[in-house]
């Protein structure tokens, strides 16, 4: 029977990710009530070469988006403005939320901060991060004498 590998960082940064999402799910509806604050919801994946991130911002315009990158915190800031041309009191149900979003996350590698894409369609934010070199070869080997 072969050994597995683990990387205990990895599952503290799981873990951390993890308690961030139970955090921002119960004050969720909290932050909506008080109609400042929404929070997108977003998809993050890797590939061999790079961290994507896909957020959906459906109403939002490109111009009101902004990112920003650390060596290893990725952060997604912008604004949903609420259409002034109706009266509330029509409404029968109003579910989308409006205003500033401000989103941080910590990304499980160092990163090519020069490197990082961002393109805008069908309201869909996709923002593509190249690891850096030492995260694609698996870290890099000294010879002990």
């Amino acid at each position: 029977m072969a050994l597995k590998k683990r990387d205990p960082f990895k599952d503290l940064l799981f873990l951390q990710e993890r308690m961030s999402r139970i955090f921002d799910e119960t004050l969720l509806k909290y932050r909506a009530a008080e109609g400042s604050h929404w929070y997108p919801p977003v998809d993050i994946y890797e590939t061999e070469e790079s961290i994507v991130l896909k957020a959906e911002l459906p109403g939002v315009s490109p111009e009101s988006v902004s990112v920003e990158a650390s060596e290893n915190t990725l952060m997604l800031k912008g604004e949903r403005k609420l259409e002034k041309s109706f009266k509330e009191e029509n409404y029968h149900r109003m579910e989308r939320f409006y205003g500033s979003f401000h989103r941080s996350f910590t990304l499980p590698y160092a990163v090519d901060r020069n490197g990082i894409k961002a393109s805008f369609k069908d309201g869909v934010l996709k923002i593509t991060v190249p690891k850096a070199v030492a995260a694609i070869i698996g870290g890099i080997k000294v010879k002990v004498q």
